[in-house]
């Protein structure tokens, strides 16, 4: 285990104003679309184990100059790009 990890951390917030943390595990470019895949971060590892990781796809959106991380409403785009996503994690992390 590499004990130098620092995890790319990102504070989101949602519709609601609610902020949530996501650790960053890898971001891609797919016909000209950034999409971004994280997990929600927990700081103790006890939380961790005791929470249920949920890989959250996001896709870069534009207002003006600023980007924001969205969600991904069309069911279709959601499941092929997050099973890009899940075969390369996965390959990462076996």
């Amino acid at each position: 285990m590499n004990d130098n990890y620092e995890p790319i951390i990102y504070t989101l917030t949602d519709q609601e104003g609610t902020k949530h943390q996501f650790e960053l595990l890898d971001s891609m470019e797919i016909d000209n679309q950034t999409y971004y895949a994280v997990i929600p971060y927990y700081e103790g590892t006890e939380e961790v184990f005791n929470e249920y990781a949920e890989l959250v796809v996001l896709k870069s959106v534009y207002e003006g100059n600023e980007e924001l991380w969205a969600t991904i409403d069309d069911d279709v785009e959601y499941e092929r790009i997050g099973n890009i996503f899940l075969e390369k994690l996965n390959g990462l992390f076996e």
